[in-house]
């Protein structure tokens, strides 16, 4: 069992969502607190090696793993998400 938190900006991300989307986020982060026996999580590349993401239609929740620990590190729609 894992312990999900948030880091910096990713708790205003969240708040900026539409409301039926943070639902299907609350969902994705049920589903992190049982790390590591999480199905569709994403392994990312490059800069971003070490960290994963979950995706939920066209939202990304990004993340990073320490320990039993889940840091929640973006939240956002898949527009450039990845870019900034």
């Amino acid at each position: 069992m894992a312990t999900v938190t948030f880091e910096g900006e990713a708790v205003e991300e969240y708040n900026r969502l539409p409301e039926r989307i943070k639902g299907r986020v609350i969902r994705i982060l049920a589903r992190l607190a049982q790390w590591p026996d999480v199905s569709g999580a994403k392994r990312l590349r490059a800069e971003l090696s070490g960290h994963f993401r979950m995706r939920t239609g066209d939202y990304r929740v990004q993340y990073r793993v320490a320990g039993t620990a889940v840091i929640i590190e973006r939240v956002g729609h898949r527009d450039g998400f990845y870019g900034d």
